[in-house]
């Protein structure tokens, strides 16, 4: 959990733990797994994987929206070659305002 919060303090230093668990607990399984726990930002599958799982049926927000926060997110994180993606799940809801709502 230390890892999780290290990385998303890099860009949002005030997170909070509890939404930063709840995500964690959101992905489960998919954390395992080296792989599975990054994001691939220039894999469109990637990004329409995220906008409609993360965005629409988690987060309820329509695809344009989820849309547009993750390629703002994407922009934001592209300095790290590994996109942790519960930093990246993190700054999504962030920006769409839904951190509140986890």
């Amino acid at each position: 959990m230390a890892d999780y919060m290290t990385d998303v303090r890099k860009y949002d230093a005030g997170a909070s733990e509890d939404v930063v668990n709840k995500i964690v607990k959101h992905l489960g399984i998919a954390l395992r797994n080296r792989d599975s726990s990054l994001v691939s930002a220039t894999d469109e599958k990637e990004m329409a994987r995220v906008r409609d799982s993360w965005c629409v049926k988690k987060l309820g927000v329509d695809a344009a929206k989820g849309e547009a926060a993750c390629a703002k997110v994407a922009k934001t994180m592209a300095a790290d070659k590994t996109k942790e993606r519960v930093t990246f799940y993190y700054l999504v809801a962030k920006d769409l305002g839904k951190l509140g709502s986890l």
